[in-house]
């Protein structure tokens, strides 16, 4: 039987079960108490545990009948939610008799959790509750009765589409069938159903206990289910704040649940995941982050109130790395990420724009933002900055790399020195930030997002943009490429087309094949051409997040880069006539 590396075991008699209790941290600290999910036992919680132990006195035990705890003589009935809580609360009044606790569950940990935050004889001892992957069985049963007694097309299709997913509850309800195919085939090959399916990594994780766990745990259906959302409570109303975090890929349970908690839960805060089920196993970090500032944020007497952004649930509290952050799109990326609650770190060649643009990002609701100044084609000075920002603000979860310059000039014109720029800056830069990112992302193993931001030029030819459509359509393919590759590592990577936006980039932009003089008037009238139409970068910035989000591959922005990305795939010969033209400057 797997333990817990370095942690206290005790053990608590309840109700005529001896539960398992590990802890891990200083007792001094506040208490988290994990509480575990079907077909699992605590050990599920060992990766989140070890990070939150840094900082709480954590607590997790095993549910009767599952791992090192014992069963119930019978089976039947032994299960419900009366008794679980008279476990939990044997627990807590064992771990942590003087201070109510922070309480944390996934799966049916998470539903057993909302009996225990709704009835009355736990006020007082619960301070806060993070809830993953299990809803409550009231809050349920009055959301299937709502959409039984006025169904409209909407309603319905909801109500049957968590009836398919929840195909799993109905044969838990059979008898002997479920204890035979843990027992047997379904049991010897769960580690690896959910290594292939699920991504969960493998190692000590499930335990041996899982067989016997799995046939005890079938009773937490038996016992409650049917009895619940046939007559749910009417009274379950959180009595603390509640966390809930939702990842977006659950295969068994549908966000729209959901959709009416704040009626049962007016102190809610809402996360969202680009992960599936088994979040505990795959999203440790995340989670650690998560409970972590929601528990200080209760305990400080400052209920967490969620960013005013509109994707906030998403994210709030995630480590944003923006290349070019000192100005235009950057800026505004590294802006738009602090309004939805992420921390941003700001990289910028200009000390004094990247340092503002973290100042500003504080100020917008960023948590944390800090500036760092590197030039983005220096490989060593990269490989340097990765490795700070690692080891200081931890692993980014979504990159964007943005840094980027202009070049216009016939092919004759431009010079090698030229090409050698552009591609340094434009293409280069993209290399080294997804190669010394991304592949901690992927080291970590629990996902992220890069973005590129590639243009509208990488597939819209002109003869006076050899060299920089060149370094963008290099861009482009890149991402395609890398997004192949990392799409099995949950790794999102999305290229940006921006099209004709008013940034500083025209006024800054290299002619070849001209003189200082004439190079400056043309990008005066670059700038002019720019500024007249008016496209402001605060636009790409809410397509990048959105494009995170829906993990979309290719995003043309303006209206013209999406005319001439559809020109490129149904009409090229058409665009190849247009990139003939001489553009006036």
């Amino acid at each position: 039987m797997t333990t817990l590396k370095g942690a206290r075991e005790r053990r608590v008699r309840t109700g005529g079960v001896e539960l398992c209790v590990a802890e891990l941290g200083d007792p001094a600290q506040p208490t988290v108490v994990l509480v575990h999910g079907y077909p699992d036992s605590k050990e599920v919680w060992s990766e989140v545990a070890v990070r939150l132990a840094e900082r709480f006195h954590v607590v997790l035990y095993d549910v009767r009948g599952h791992g090192r705890s014992t069963a119930p003589k019978p089976l039947r009935g032994g299960f419900t939610l009366s008794k679980l809580t008279d476990d939990f609360l044997a627990v807590v009044d064992a771990v942590s008799p003087d201070r109510p606790v922070h309480l944390v569950g996934h799966d049916w940990g998470s539903v057993q959790s909302w009996e225990f935050v709704t009835v009355k004889r736990t006020e007082g001892r619960i301070a806060s509750f993070t809830s993953m992957s299990g809803p409550s069985l009231d809050h349920f049963g009055h959301w299937i009765d709502a959409r039984v007694k006025r169904p409209t097309p909407r309603r319905v299709g909801q109500l049957l589409g968590q009836g398919a997913k929840s195909w799993y509850v109905y044969l838990l309800h059979t008898p002997v069938l479920p204890e035979l195919a843990w027992r047997g085939p379904l049991g010897r090959r769960w580690p690896k159903i959910l290594e292939r399916i699920e991504k969960v990594p493998g190692g000590d994780y499930p335990t041996s206990s899982l067989p016997t766990d799995a046939a005890h745990g079938a009773w937490l259906y038996r016992d409650n289910v049917r009895s619940r959302l046939l007559r749910p409570r009417t009274d379950a109303y959180a009595h603390a704040p509640v966390q809930l975090i939702t990842p977006l890929g659950d295969a068994f349970l549908s966000e729209k649940l959901y959709d009416e908690l704040e009626k049962w839960a007016p102190q809610l805060t809402r996360r969202t995941l680009p992960a599936k089920h088994w979040v505990p196993r795959t999203r440790p970090d995340q989670l650690a982050a998560w409970i972590d500032e929601f528990v200080t944020g209760v305990d400080g007497g400052r209920p967490q109130m969620m960013p005013a952004g509109r994707y906030a649930d998403r994210f709030g509290g995630r480590l944003v790395l923006v290349t070019g952050a000192g100005s235009g799109i950057g800026r505004a990326t590294a802006f738009a990420f602090a309004e939805a609650g992420a921390r941003v770190v700001a990289v910028d060649r200009d000390t004094e724009s990247a340092v503002r643009t973290a100042e500003l990002s504080r100020l917008l609701g960023a948590p944390k933002a800090w500036a760092e100044t590197v030039d983005v084609s220096d490989e060593q000075a990269m490989e340097k900055l990765a490795e700070k920002v690692t080891t200081e603000y931890g692993v980014v979860d979504v990159l964007v790399n943005n840094a980027g310059i202009g070049l216009s000039g016939s092919f004759f014109a431009t010079t090698p020195d030229d090409w050698r720029k552009v591609l340094d800056v434009n293409l280069w830069g993209v290399i080294h930030g997804c190669r010394l990112f991304g592949a901690r992302m992927a080291e970590r193993g629990q996902g992220g997002h890069i973005v590129n931001i590639a243009s509208a030029a990488a597939y819209q030819p002109s003869k006076v943009l050899p060299a920089y459509s060149t370094s963008k359509a290099a861009v482009l393919m890149l991402s395609e490429c890398l997004r192949a590759e990392l799409a099995g590592q949950d790794i999102g990577v999305t290229a940006i087309c921006p099209g004709l936006v008013n940034t500083n980039i025209t006024s800054t932009a290299r002619f070849t094949g001209v003189d200082a003089e004439e190079e400056r008037r043309r990008q005066k009238r670059s700038a002019r051409l720019y500024g007249m139409r008016n496209y402001p970068p605060e636009k790409v910035a809410e397509a990048i997040l959105r494009a995170v989000a829906r993990n979309n591959a290719v995003v043309p922005v303006t209206p013209e880069a999406r005319g001439a990305h559809l020109m490129s795939r149904f009409m090229p010969g058409a665009l190849r006539a247009i990139a003939r033209v001489e553009p006036k400057l």
